[in-house]
């Protein structure tokens, strides 16, 4: 991991962004050449969002590789979840004007029809939020809001894995898959919280149950003198 971490460092972030624009080159390629299926414009919808999401679970898998490999991908977060934000903007966009023509009226009335189509918008107002203050000025202002807004990730994952489930209206392997692994990395987070937060509480003498007065944590310093 050492060695591995050792060249990630003189990655630039720039050849991340490089190699996750690869997927969208491919596709307007195919379109151009006309290598689409029988409907071009489901085809874009469609390979569109499963690259959002791909890019989705490869954010959530950063902090889980580095706690149980120590691989060190944190530098390239950033970059990964504003890809996947990219993506599912890019998703978005050729649902609007390639499928609905831009008939706003006719797009609210699908949205409160189609159960599915309102949990991809919730996730992606979700994904909004994390895009907008994914720069150091709004970590800055936000303080620890910042973190908690964060952790909207993961609901928005859930809800694009269930959108696109929904929305092939048939139960296809690949899909839930998909899925299980997004609450694999849910399930790990929330193992890992619960792991980690008395550790914290400890050393830092905070948390929600503190200790009485005079009395000290089995693992503080002065407990061990």
């Amino acid at each position: 991991a050492q060695k591995l971490n050792r060249a990630l460092r003189h990655l630039p972030v720039w050849a991340v962004w490089l190699a996750g624009l690869v997927p969208l080159a491919l596709l307007v390629w195919d379109t151009l050449q006309g290598q689409l299926g029988v409907d071009p414009v489901r085809d874009i919808e469609h390979r569109l969002g499963r690259t959002a999401i791909y890019f989705l679970i490869a954010t959530l898998a950063v902090t889980p590789l580095l706690r149980l490999t120590r691989v060190n991908l944190m530098r390239f977060r950033q970059a990964l979840g504003l890809i996947c934000f990219t993506y599912l903007l890019c998703h978005l966009a050729a649902w609007v004007v390639f499928d609905m023509g831009l008939l706003w009226g006719q797009i609210v009335k699908d949205v409160v029809k189609r159960p599915y189509l309102i949990f991809g918008m919730i996730a992606f107002l979700m994904l909004l939020a994390l895009a907008v203050t994914s720069n150091r000025w709004s970590i800055r202002r936000m303080g620890a809001n910042w973190r908690r807004l964060h952790r909207l990730i993961y609901p928005a994952a859930v809800l694009a894995a269930v959108h696109w489930l929904w929305a092939l209206k048939v139960w296809e392997s690949w899909p839930l898959m998909i899925l299980s692994v997004i609450l694999t990395l849910l399930s790990l987070r929330l193992l890992g919280n619960a792991r980690f937060w008395p550790l914290r509480a400890a050393r830092t003498g905070q948390g929600r149950f503190p200790l009485g007065r005079g009395r000290t944590s089995p693992t503080s310093p002065r407990a061990s003198e």
